[in-house]
């Protein structure tokens, strides 16, 4: 029964370690591609990041940014 036991709770562990970080929301569409061959990328994942920043697709090279915020906000 402690092997059963042991094996579950690894296994939450490693699902747990798996789980992203930060929240749900998706990275914007990108409409500009850069004109450099290799951009520079500052992350590869979220985990690079720091807290609630995602790592996401810029128009030159991957960036960690923040959420856009949830209204747009028009100034006409």
């Amino acid at each position: 029964m402690k092997t059963v036991a042991a094996l579950l709770l690894v296994g939450m562990l490693i699902l747990w370690a798996e789980l992203p970080t930060g929240s749900a929301w998706s990275c914007p569409p990108v409409r500009i591609t850069c004109a450099m061959h290799n951009p520079p990328n500052q992350c590869y994942t979220d985990r690079q990041c720091p807290r609630y920043k995602k790592c996401c697709q810029s128009f030159c090279g991957r960036k960690c940014i923040s959420r856009p915020p949830a209204i747009p906000v028009s100034y006409g």
